[in-house]
């Protein structure tokens, strides 16, 4: 942009669209997605400019004049005619807040304009050419965009031609179509997603039952293990306890054969102690699984939840792209029937103007 120009008077967010300088119908994107829309003032000119950048090329430059208009065409959605540039330039904006404060500046900045143009000069432009020919010029409606013309006339100063209105409806709908299918298929995307992560997750959760329920099983087993060896580590203990007794009583039997025997008890005792001590910490880690499985198996239930209110959605975004289909097909026609009725109109006049032609040249013969 330059040195001379100072920082942004405004800026705010928009998709950029220009009208089809072919057709002067549909609206042809500018922008991918929404980029950063800025009112400067060049100094070094004495002008109001507004500025888009998408990257480094720039899709709006238009210096702003008094007789622009900035035409709101929905809630979110407005343009405004370029004759220097001769274009029609359309921003679509996330909200309707953003669209009023954009045409706020709008009209800020026009008004400025005009009170300076008042103080400097006390005439306004005549709209005429050098040739004495009235200026084609880009205008805008309520609702649509008009590619204004004068009427040429001929020599006897009958009106020959005037070029129709093009409505911006149908571009309108093509723009909240297009938008919607943005939106549709990205929530066909998550749902993609969604459905990938619940079909790992259900994977994962019949894994970890399965093993869950071998460890079931399993625990089962060691709790009657663990039982069998609390009692058997019980008699031992009992028996430990009777051994030195029961020794001095027995005849034969000596010291180190009851050391020996008292020995081996003590070792079995440990042993089985040990092993106890195991299969409780076996029981806790399963107890822990278990409650990760729970845990995942509720998880699953929001990802359920989530993939059906994304197909429900879907279901909406669908039938709001055929609706708006059907909608541009019925404009679509419509607009076919009345350009089919005007050319008849244009061909039936025309001939009307031949036939009168033909008269006034009889009646000038005749006179």
């Amino acid at each position: 942009m330059g040195t001379y120009m100072e920082q942004p008077i405004f800026n705010t967010r928009a998709h950029v669209f220009q009208i089809d300088p072919v057709t002067k119908k549909n609206w042809l994107p500018s922008s991918k997605q929404a980029v950063n829309v800025s009112f400067f003032y060049d100094s070094t000119r004495s002008s109001y400019r507004i500025i888009s950048v998408d990257g480094s090329k720039a899709i709006i430059n238009s210096t702003m004049v008094p007789q622009m208009t900035f035409t709101k065409t929905s809630q979110k959605f407005g343009q405004w005619a370029d004759n220097r540039a001769n274009t029609v330039y359309g921003l679509g904006f996330s909200s309707e807040a953003e669209l009023n404060k954009f045409i706020e500046q709008f009209d800020s900045i026009k008004e400025k304009m005009k009170a300076t143009t008042q103080d400097k000069k006390g005439g306004g432009d005549s709209g005429i050419t050098a040739n004495g020919t009235a200026r084609a010029s880009v205008v805008t409606t309520g609702d649509q965009p008009l590619i204004k013309h004068t009427k040429e006339r001929s020599a006897d100063n009958t009106p020959i031609s005037a070029a129709p209105a093009n409505t911006s409806n149908d571009a309108q709908v093509r723009y909240e179509n297009d938008r919607l299918k943005i939106a549709l298929a990205q929530s066909s995307n998550n749902a993609k997603k969604w459905e990938l992560e619940l079909q790992t997750l259900k994977n994962n959760n019949a894994r970890l039952t399965t093993a869950l329920q071998e460890s079931t099983a399993n625990v089962e087993e060691w709790k009657k293990q663990l039982s069998a060896y609390k009692e058997e580590n019980a008699r031992l203990k009992q028996k430990l306890q009777e051994a030195p007794q029961a020794g001095q009583g027995a005849p034969g039997v000596t010291k180190d054969s009851q050391d020996t025997r008292v020995k081996e008890l003590e070792d079995k005792v440990q042993s089985l102690t040990r092993g106890l001590d195991m299969k409780t910490m076996e029981s806790e880690e399963l107890t822990k699984r278990l409650q990760e499985v729970l845990e995942m198996e509720e998880e699953g239930r929001k990802l359920r939840q989530e993939l059906q209110d994304s197909k429900e959605a879907q279901s909406t975004l669908e039938k709001r792209v055929e609706e708006l289909q059907d909608r541009l097909s019925r404009e679509q026609s419509g607009r076919q029937h009345d350009t089919h009725r005007a050319q008849q109109l244009h061909s039936q006049l025309g001939n009307l103007i031949q036939d009168l032609s033909g008269l006034h040249q009889d009646m000038a013969e005749i006179l």
